[in-house]
Formats: C-alpha cells, structure tokens, sequence
C-alpha cells in the first residue's frame, strides 16, 4: 500500500494551522474542481486533495494520522503497512458506525485502512455548526479503540485507560489532548465488541445530556495464542521426539490454568488439538485450539551432537527431499 503525505498534497507544513489548510484546500479545488479545471488529470488530483483535507482538517484525525507518520520509514510513494491497531486509543468524534454525509466520496485504500467508514463523520466541523442553531442538543458520540490482553476477556478487568485527543487553539494550532478513564472490562468480551460509556462523550448544549463513549475492543498482538470470534489458537511447542512418539504434555492456558494433553503419534504439520469450550467464556464459550509446532533442541555439547549423529545412522535410508522429484 503506498503512503500518502496529505501534507505534501496540500502543500503546507506538518505545523500548518487550521488557516493555513484551508486556504491551501481551496486553491487547490479552484484549480482541479473537474467544472472548471482544465488540468488532464483533475478529477484523480481533486479526489486526492479531498481526501487529504479530510484529514488535516480534521484535529483527531491529524493528530493520529501525525503519528502513524512519525513510524512510516519512507515519504510518499512507499510500500507501507500500518502496524496493528495503530490508532489504539484515539479517540474520535462520532459513534463507531459514523455517519452519513460523506459516503459517496472515493477514498484511497490507505484512507481506508487507517479511518474506514467510521472516520468520515463529522467533516469539517459541520456538527459545531449546527450545535450553534440549537438551543438544546445531545452531546454527540465518541468512539475509540483499545487494546486489551486476551486474558482480560476470560476473567474480566479494571483497567485505566488513557485516551488521546486533539484541537485547535485559539491560533489554529493542532493541540493534542488526553483523558483517564477507570474502565470495567466485562468477562467474556471478544474482539470487535463494543463497550459503551454512558455520558463520556462530548457534553450536551442547553442542559441536554452528554453523548456516550463506545470503546471497540481490539486485543493485544501477542506470539502465543489468537482469537476469532471466541474461539481461540494457541500455539504450542513439541520437541521431536514428543511429536513421533506422542504422549501427554502440559500445557498453559489463555485462561490461566495448566491442562494435560495427549499428543498424538505421527506429528503432521497443521495439525490441531480441539479443548472444547476453553475458549473466550460466553453462555456458549468458544473453544481453544491447539496448534502443535515442531522445535528443534539447540545443540551445545559433544553427546549432544553425537546424538543426532545416532539418529542420522538410524534414519540413513529417509530422504526428507524424496517427494521433491528430481
């Protein structure tokens, strides 16, 4: 996916003010609008300018989007990947659905990997605006991701949450702004899921209430286990020998505990072992699938080594490269 620099599309600095963004914006659309540009190219660069103007215009998403920058290697043009739940506990006007207004502009892929639909509500200000024609309003909705540890879905947890947010100064500066919130985490919570905070979000106008802050649940990177929906893979190390010859192992659990398990003889790879609702706790729970993975034993001593030479007169008629063909 390529990286796109919507400050060099702009062309303004990455300390531009809200000003400044503005009025690059609408140089620019007076000379690429497709009704008026003669450029050969108008409606590709326009689309471009739109995108990032949805961007910089926007405090909370430049603030995220400034940092995601600070990690990409390469400028504009380069293959890049965002690493995994990059924008964890940003938070953003509008509820985890969005809103509508903006869903038939194009956006490019890197858009859409890093805001999705969610993040086009509320484009330039629209919603302070008509707060302003309102003498009573709801508070609108906020939304944000978090990272929480597989085992927190199994047991339940309190945890405190820093969230990250963004505006403008009275200069038109990008300030950034952060909130603790002490968070219950419900047992059995999965990824994706929603954990909605009644009255956090922005404050309402003219007495009216506050809107809500919906945490979407996302869970750590973590080398040992993986979660879909409540099932959940774990990976699980055997040595050779346990892998041909089978027998039982112990093995640490997601959930906490230590369980016995038979690993069958003749190891194949992909092979799974199914513990029946071990899974993430629901009234239905999920289950915990074992993926056995084959390690080799270092070797660091004489006997050591002289053991795989045993085995390798042992095994002198196997050829692992056989089914290769010639």
């Amino acid at each position: 996916m390529e990286f796109k620099d919507y400050y060099q599309i702009l062309g303004v600095p990455r300390d531009a003010t809200a000003d400044d963004i503005k009025k690059a914006y609408r140089k620019l659309a007076r000379k690429y609008h497709p009704d008026v540009s003669k450029e050969p190219d108008a409606a590709a660069r326009m689309a471009e300018v739109n995108e990032a103007n949805t961007v910089l215009s926007d405090p909370e998403k430049r603030a995220a989007y400034d940092q995601l920058g600070r990690a990409a290697p390469h400028g504009a043009g380069q293959g890049f990947r965002p690493p995994p739940n990059w924008d964890a506990g940003f938070e953003f006007t509008g509820g985890p659905e969005g809103a509508a207004g903006m869903d038939g502009a194009q956006f490019s892929d890197f858009f859409e990997e890093l805001f999705g639909r969610a993040a086009r509500a509320r484009h330039g200000g629209a919603g302070a605006a008509q707060a302003g024609r309102a003498r009573e309003q709801r508070g609108s909705d906020h939304h944000a991701r978090i990272e929480l540890d597989l085992q927190d879905a199994y047991h339940g947890a309190e945890r405190m949450l820093s969230l990250r947010g963004a505006r403008l100064d009275e200069a038109g500066h990008l300030v950034s702004e952060e909130r603790q919130l002490q968070v219950s985490i419900p047992r059995g919570v999965r990824e994706g899921q929603l954990i909605r905070l009644a009255g956090q979000g922005a404050p309402g106008l003219g007495g009216a209430p506050a809107g809500d802050l919906f945490l979407e649940v996302q869970f750590k990177p973590d080398p040992r286990w993986r979660a879909e929906d409540r099932d959940v893979y774990q990976t699980v190390p055997v040595a050779p020998w346990e892998a041909e010859l089978g027998g039982p192992i112990q093995v640490s659990t997601p959930g906490g505990s230590t369980v016995e398990v038979t690993v069958p003889a003749r190891w194949k790879s992909g092979r799974k072992l199914r513990l029946k609702e071990r899974g993430i706790p629901a009234a239905t729970p999920g289950d915990l699938y074992l993926e056995l993975q084959l390690v080799l034993p270092p070797t660091t001593t004489d006997a050591q080594r002289q053991a795989w030479r045993d085995l390798a007169r042992a095994f002198a008629s196997f050829d692992p490269r056989s089914t290769q063909g010639a």
